[in-house]
């Protein structure tokens, strides 16, 4: 495919942007107000006033041999609290890892060097995730977490963290869930009447007719296409040497690992590796799957 048609595509593409996708979700929490009244639904107990800092696709600095971590929205209020917003379409099977690690990097956001532990208890996290499929396989629209005593759960550890999971394939939102209509925005279903969706949809209108955003966004999406390409060439191209040393088994396992640490889809890594290979589906699946151990 050529480059004009790639653009083209992009720019549907574009135009076709829902809330869902983490780049326009990125771009839409920008707006303060709409922030703190998607906090605020989310979290009514905690009488948000204000949002005093908002940062997205933030990165925490962690030491050199340590796995980066970058957040679609670091949310900051009034009161030092601490709140990490991210959209998450595919289950790559992994969020409750990834909702430990994100914990871990966000007190790394707030504790310096010398800095007593005593701090952190001026600054509560809270780490919420939009998901459009059901980890916990429980039809529950919201899923919220903290350390309990397994014993007594009225006993808490007083970390003062929360976690906080939607599930946008939930088959029904009860009155409690005050982010209903944004769930179902995932969707692109307009809840009628709701300010928040209101807000939103004219949020997304505005930036999807901004002229810089959308060069912004399609030169994003051609500089990833043009990494991903070079990096399966590189991959299969190592793989391949590889394998003149190690035997062909270990030289497709070598390549599969590669590819996935590209986080492509299994089903281009399986394609890949049937072309490089010369290998069925059954074999490319058997490869990724060795690969994944």
């Amino acid at each position: 495919m050529n480059r004009e048609h790639e653009l083209t595509r992009l720019a549907q593409q574009w135009e076709e942007l829902t809330i869902a996708n983490d780049r326009m979700f990125s771009m839409v929490m920008e707006n303060n107000a709409i922030c703190r009244e998607l906090l605020r639904r989310i979290f009514p107990e905690l009488a948000i006033d204000r949002v005093q800092r908002v940062t997205v696709q933030k990165q925490v600095n962690t030491p050199l041999d340590a796995r980066t971590v970058r957040f679609d929205v670091y949310i900051r209020d009034d009161q030092q609290r601490t709140y990490i917003v991210e959209m998450q379409v595919a289950n790559r099977q992994n969020l409750p890892y990834r909702l430990r690690y994100y914990l871990e990097q966000v007190d790394h956001s707030i504790l310096g060097p010398g800095d007593n532990y005593e701090k952190l208890a001026g600054y509560p996290t809270y780490v919420i995730f939009f998901c459009d499929f059901d980890y916990y396989g429980q039809d529950r629209p919201e899923y919220r977490f903290e350390w309990r005593n397994t014993d007594q759960p009225d006993l808490t550890a007083g970390t003062g963290q929360q976690l906080v999971v939607f599930n946008a394939q939930a088959s029904t939102f009860h009155d409690k869930i005050g982010v209903a209509g944004f769930l179902k925005l995932m969707h692109n279903q307009i809840a009628a009447g709701d300010p928040l969706v209101e807000q939103v949809t004219r949020e997304m209108k505005r930036i999807k007719q901004d002229p810089e955003r959308r060069r912004d966004y399609m030169k994003y999406e051609l500089d990833l296409m043009d990494a991903r390409s070079d990096g399966m060439a590189i991959g299969l191209a190592e793989g391949k040497k590889q394998g003149l040393e190690q035997g062909k088994q270990e030289s497709i396992v070598a390549a599969a690992k590669m590819l996935l640490g590209l986080e492509l889809s299994r089903t281009v890594i399986v394609k890949q590796l049937m072309s490089a290979y010369d290998l069925s589906s059954a074999e490319a699946e058997r490869y990724l799957k060795r690969a994944q151990e």
